[in-house]
Order: structure tokens, then C-alpha cells, then sequence
């Protein structure tokens, strides 16, 4: 498949591009730094796009892919809008190519509950998400923004993300969130995510990953 991955030198999105180069899929990072994506990257794979809010080279980042997967989020607690803000403009730029699968990353608190999870789970998660909450509204709008769009989008909702290897081995929950989700790594959710690719059943929904 030809694959465009926005936010390629963050921790999801180096995993998206080389697990996605590893499968034979023909990939196109867009990155803001080059010198930041991994070591022996083939180089001829790259689309650099110095600002998202340059259609023209958001546009022609998309043009003629079959999916685009998204691993843009914020990088603190004061995210200033920015996933539903980019998520908004590839959304812009995806429906005037006529492209239509894109995934991207969400996280656990943005889906609904899971059913019976007990107490020792939802308390510590209730804490998180109050530190976190700017960051959790901005992936809820961002979520909203997919649900307005033509797109036929999917937002992958993790838990706590690691640093930990490729396991494949995980719940996931099609509309829902896994019970007791805790953790996952990085490469686990961009596994997940390359999966979903052909899954119709994740098409216009969330999918809450956890180990």
C-alpha cells in the first residue's frame, strides 16, 4: 500500500514508518527535521513539510495514497488545540484529493468506559485525566472533527504509552475500550494501527488498544 504518516519522528509515528517500510508498504514521512527520523531510513521515502498549515504541501503529501496515519498529538500538558487543529487541515487536504482512509492516534479517556472496570483501574485513571484534561479535550475535538468529515477515519485510543517492544499481543475493543486498560507501547499502537487499515468494522469509530 502507499502509506503517508504525519508526525513520523514521534514516538507512534517512527514505529508507524518502519514497521510499515518493514511489510513492503511505500511510505512518505512527513516530518519538520529530517536529522530525527531513525538511522538507515531509506531517505527516498521522505516528503518534508515544514509547516501543516501549508496546503499545497499537505495536499500533495496525501495525493494518491490508499491510507494516512497520523501520530500528531501534543507533547505536554498544553496542547494550544494542536491535534484538532493539524488533524483538521490533513482532514482539509484528504477530502480535496479524494483520499479517504486515515487513523489516527486518540487515547483511552476520549472513549466511552469500559464495563465493569473496577475501581482500582478507574481511580488512578480519574487522576490522570485531571492533570491531563487540556490534552484529552483537544483529542475529543479532534475526534469530532473526524466525525464531521468524508473520511473514512478510525481513532486508535491507547492507554499509557511505553517504550517497550513490538509484542503484537493485545486487546482491543472495536467502539469500546479493553477492561483494566493500563498500559501499551508505542510500537504496539502503531502495530494496531496498520492493522485497522483494511478492518471495515473500524471505519468511522474508535478502537481502544491496551496490553
Amino acid at each position: 500500500m502507499r502509506l503517508t504518516v504525519f508526525g513520523a519522528t514521534g514516538g507512534v509515528g517512527r514505529e508507524i514508518v518502519g514497521q510499515a517500510l518493514a511489510a513492503g508498504h511505500e511510505v512518505t514521512a512527513v516530518v519538520r527535521d529530517p536529522d530525527r527520523l531513525p538511522e538507515g531510513l531509506d531517505r527516498t521515502a521522505l516528503h518534508e513539510a515544514v509547516a501543516l498549515d501549508d496546503t499545497g504541501a499537505v495536499r500533495a503529501a496525501v495525493a494518491g495514497r490508499d491510507a494516512v496515519l497520523s501520530g500528531l498529538g501534543a507533547r505536554g500538558r498544553k496542547p494550544d488545540g494542536i491535534a484538532e487543529r493539524l488533524t483538521g487541515r490533513i482532514v482539509a487536504a484528504m477530502e480535496a484529493e479524494g483520499v479517504r482512509r486515515l487513523l489516527v492516534v486518540s487515547a483511552v479517556p476520549v472513549g466511552p468506559e469500559a464495563a465493569g472496570d473496577p475501581l482500582v483501574d478507574r481511580l488512578p485513571r480519574k487522576a490522570v485525566e485531571a492533570v491531563l484534561a487540556e490534552v484529552y479535550a483537544d483529542l475529543t475535538r479532534m475526534e469530532a472533527v473526524l466525525a464531521r468529515s468524508a473520511t473514512e477515519w478510525t481513532a486508535v485510543r491507547p492507554p499509557r504509552l511505553t517504550d517497550g517492544p513490538r509484542t503484537g499481543v493485545y486487546r482491543r475493543a472495536v467502539g469500546g475500550t479493553p477492561r483494566s486498560s493500563r498500559t501499551i507501547s508505542r510500537a504496539d499502537v502503531a502495530h494496531a494501527m496498520l492493522a485497522l487499515i483494511d478492518d471495515p468494522a473500524a471505519v468511522r469509530t474508535g478502537v481502544g488498544v491496551a496490553y
